[in-house]
This record gives structure tokens, C-alpha cells and sequence, in this order.
């Protein structure tokens, strides 16, 4: 049973940690993203 118990924590501390991680990823790409709009619109109104 306590095998058991250790098993579903580590599973849990792993399936967290790698949700944080692709939250952080989206937010990078999302910014990537914002700055290759703005850059866009800067050329487009010059």
C-alpha cells in the first residue's frame, strides 16, 4: 500500500511539473508571437 501511496505522488509531482513547463512554453511563443506583430506593424506604417 505504501508503494502504492509513493507511486501516485511521484506521478502527480511529474504530471505537474510538466504542465507548469508547457504553460511556460506557451506564454514564451504567445510573446514571440506579439513581437512579431508588433514589428509588423511598425514596417506596415512606415
Amino acid at each position: 500500500m505504501n508503494r502504492l501511496i509513493v507511486l501516485v505522488l511521484l506521478s502527480c509531482t511529474g504530471w505537474l511539473a510538466a504542465c507548469n513547463t508547457v504553460a511556460g512554453a506557451g506564454e514564451d511563443i504567445s510573446k514571440g508571437g506579439h513581437a512579431i506583430t508588433n514589428s509588423a506593424d511598425k514596417a506596415q506604417s512606415q
